[in-house]
This record gives C-alpha cells, sequence and structure tokens, in this order.
C-alpha cells in the first residue's frame, strides 16, 4: 500500500533501488535501460560522480538561503556562466525551481515590461495549438494542448492559438515548404491583428516541440519569419527550451541553429540533469534594465536562487560544454535517427520518425497507408508504456494529443552520453514493445 498520491492514482509503479547511467534497477531486481532520460530530464545519465561531488561540496558550504535577504557563489557563477554561453544573447538570469515557474516567470516579465514602458494595454499572447508551456494555471493558458486545458479550461486566462508548423500532418499534399511556411505566417498575423496588435504582448513556442506534438522541428525559415513579424509589431518573442535546450538537440541552445535571437528564452529539465530541480529564464539586457527601473520586480518564489540547485546546474553546464556533449549529440541523433528509421521505419504502426539531435518522436498511426491517427490514443500510450516496461525500456508515449483522445507518439531522448550500443539497445527493445501493441 501507497500513501503517495501518484499521478495516476491505479497504476503501481516500480520502486528503483539504483541507477548508473542509463540503467534503472528495481528494488525487484528488474533492469530497465532510460531511453527517453526520465522526461528528457536526465541528460548526462544516472549517477555522475562529477555532479554529486559537486552538489556534495555545495551543502558543506550552505544548502539554501532565501534570495530575497542573500545570494550564492553558486548562483552567482551559474549566472555568470549561462550568459557567457549565450554569446552575448542575453545578460541577466532569473531561476526558478522548474519549467512551469519559469514559463509562469517569462510572461510575467513581459508584462511588467510593457506596463514599465508604459505600453498597458499589451496583455494577450499567442502560443500555437497543440503547444505545451507548462502545467501551472498561467503556463496552461498559453498552452494548446487540448488534453491537458480540459478539465481546467474555466480556470484558464484567455490567449489567442495561431496555426502549430506540423508538416506531417499539415502541410498539404504538393505543397512546397515556402508555400507552407507562407500560409503559417499568413495566419500568424490574421491572428495578432484579429486580437488587436496593440493588446498582443508576446509570441511564446518551442524551438523543437517536445511532449505536445512529438519532437517536431520548424520548417526552415519559420522562425525567422516569425522573428520578423514579433519586430514589426512590437511583440516579445519567448522561446521555451524546457525539453529542447541544454545541448539535446544538437546545440547547448536550441534557437542558435534557428538563426534568431529571442528576447527571453525558458530553460528548465537538462538544466541540471535531473540531480536538483531548477529552471531559468533569460533575458536581454533592455528588458532588465526597463523593469528594474521600474522597482521591484512583483514576483518570486520561496525556492528560487537555490544554491544546491544552482551547484548542479553549473556542473552540468561544465560538463556539456567541455565535453562537446552538445555536438556529440547532434552527430550521435543523426544516426539513432538514421537506424530507428532503418529498422522501424517501415512498420505498419509507424507513421512518422522526426525529431533533432538526441529528441526523437516516433508517431503511432492506425495504418500507414493513409496515415490514419490512432482512434483511441489515450489507450494507446498507456498500452505502450507498459509494453514498453516489459521489455526493459523506459520510453514517453503521449495520447490523445491532437485532441485530448485522437493520436500516439512516443518520444526518445537518451542521455546526451549514450554509447552507440545504448542507442542499439533502445531500439531493440523499442522495437519488441512496438510488437506488443500491435493488432493481431
Amino acid at each position: 500500500m501507497t500513501h503517495v498520491f501518484h499521478r495516476t492514482p491505479d497504476v503501481e509503479y516500480p520502486a528503483v533501488a539504483s541507477a548508473v547511467g542509463l540503467r534503472i534497477t528495481a528494488l525487484d531486481g528488474r533492469t530497465y535501460i532510460d531511453g527517453a532520460s526520465g522526461a528528457a530530464v536526465c541528460g548526462l545519465g544516472y549517477g555522475d560522480a562529477e555532479i554529486i561531488d559537486a552538489i556534495k561540496q555545495q551543502l558543506d558550504e550552505v544548502a539554501f538561503v532565501h534570495s530575497g535577504s542573500f545570494t550564492s557563489r553558486a548562483v552567482e557563477s551559474l549566472a555568470d556562466e549561462l550568459i557567457a554561453a549565450s554569446e552575448g544573447d542575453f545578460a541577466y538570469a532569473y531561476f526558478v525551481s522548474g519549467g512551469s515557474e519559469a514559463t509562469e516567470t517569462a510572461l510575467k516579465m513581459t508584462r511588467q515590461y510593457f506596463v514599465a514602458r508604459g505600453d498597458v494595454g499589451r496583455h494577450k499572447v499567442i502560443s500555437r495549438r497543440n503547444s505545451y508551456h507548462g502545467n501551472t494555471l498561467g503556463a496552461l493558458s498559453v498552452s494548446g494542448n487540448p488534453g491537458r486545458r480540459e478539465l481546467y479550461a474555466p480556470l484558464l486566462t484567455p490567449h489567442v492559438f495561431a496555426e502549430r508548423c506540423y508538416p506531417f500532418r499539415d502541410q498539404q499534399d504538393g505543397e512546397s515548404d515556402g508555400s507552407y511556411l507562407a500560409r503559417l505566417i499568413t495566419d500568424l498575423r490574421a491572428r495578432i491583428e484579429e486580437a488587436g496588435p496593440t493588446n498582443v504582448m508576446a509570441f511564446i513556442a518551442e524551438p523543437v516541440v517536445g511532449a505536445s506534438l512529438g519532437a517536431v522541428p520548424a520548417i526552415a525559415g519559420y522562425f525567422r519569419a516569425v522573428r520578423e513579424i514579433c519586430d514589426a509589431y512590437g511583440i516579445m518573442l519567448i522561446l521555451d527550451e524546457v525539453m529542447c535546450g541544454m545541448g539535446r538537440t544538437g546545440s547547448l541552445f536550441a534557437y542558435k541553429q534557428e538563426g534568431i535571437v529571442p528576447d527571453i528564452v525558458v530553460l528548465a529539465k537538462g538544466l541540471a540533469a535531473g540531480y536538483q530541480p531548477i529552471g531559468a529564464v533569460l533575458v536581454r539586457d533592455e528588458i532588465y534594465r526597463t523593469i528594474a527601473r521600474s522597482g521591484v520586480f512583483q514576483h518570486g518564489h520561496t525556492y528560487m536562487c537555490h544554491a544546491t540547485a544552482a551547484a548542479a546546474a553549473r556542473a552540468v553546464l561544465r560538463k556539456v560544454r567541455r565535453d562537446r556533449l552538445d555536438e556529440r549529440a547532434a552527430l550521435a541523433g543523426v544516426q539513432f535517427q538514421a537506424r530507428l528509421t532503418q529498422r522501424l521505419g517501415q512498420h505498419p504502426m509507424v507513421g512518422d520518425i522526426r525529431g533533432r539531435g538526441l529528441f526523437v518522436g516516433v508517431e503511432l498511426v492506425e495504418d500507414r497507408t493513409d496515415n490514419a491517427p490512432i482512434a483511441d490514443g489515450v489507450a494507446m500510450a498507456s498500452r505502450f508504456r507498459r509494453a514498453s516496461l516489459d521489455a526493459g525500456l523506459v520510453s514517453y508515449p503521449i495520447g490523445g494529443f491532437l485532441d485530448g483522445q485522437r493520436g500516439a507518439h512516443v518520444l526518445l531522448a537518451p542521455a546526451l552520453t549514450a554509447s552507440d550500443d545504448d542507442l542499439d539497445e533502445i531500439i531493440h527493445r523499442f522495437g519488441l514493445a512496438l510488437a506488443a501493441v500491435q493488432p493481431a
């Protein structure tokens, strides 16, 4: 019997005894290879002695001080190193405890920035259909994920949703990338005009869409066009790299591959690789100084700027940069996706294999002849999760992502340190799970 209120109350979860590298050992002796890094979190795998030692050293110095009275060397140096890694794109870092808090912070920063400028009418955010930016009410309000929104819809703040960039489902037969891009940008411009350009404060998006669509990169030129529209209308561009940042998609910051610089970038998950809970919001100098001139930033959390979390994130950042793990993810990701496609790309339930770096999505379909989405995607995701664990693989299946019921995909996001043998084993076990859920 458990007294833990688990996220799925009727599921009996295996209890973990230990974890090293990509392998997790349960108390019952079963072992699993983690092909998803938890939920694209554990980018360095488990049991990394270097990161653990950094945490221990920080505990000897100070575990926590309240940010209303003190700062710490760990927090200051993490900010310095993150800002330096942005190569001049950002000037300040605000630290919280996770991705949802980071999105909330970015939204409040944006609102206070415009109010401080006297532009008090700007309050609406444009997001995209089937997007996901966090589970707190503010973050969920700017998320276009139907399944996650439905229950809490009466509590959510109304915002605006533009078309998603999702070529597999939305690019028409015979439609060129250029025509598809033009259609998306026309829609975005129309949404801004409908909302009232002087009412819109921000556009928020993931450079590579994570759990909500399944590792979907934007088509070439999309974010450059978005940046131009945001500049034309005076709108803040917020990029959510909670899942796709910190080297996972082949560069430390995912936006670097899009040829643009956002006004704000949101980080979490891989920032401390699961060794401590932390999120960060990086902002341009002008945003910080405008808010600073207006007085106190009207926002905060008890555990923001947590010294131990900062020490873990600093150690992770140093290791990723020193060992060039982002570059390694880029190269390994190409091979991983190619081998996954070679092995399973023609499977009747596999409609699409996509992604960037070690961030790969496999969209499951009823039949690949017409790529019809799984009708009961929620049930399929549940079945695949069980089959995956039975095969000794941790994966990240998502069901009902299209409308709350239809559609199923599986995220694979191995640690940036995964070996070729690890990646081959993940593919093999994924194939076993797929066979187990395939209709007879």
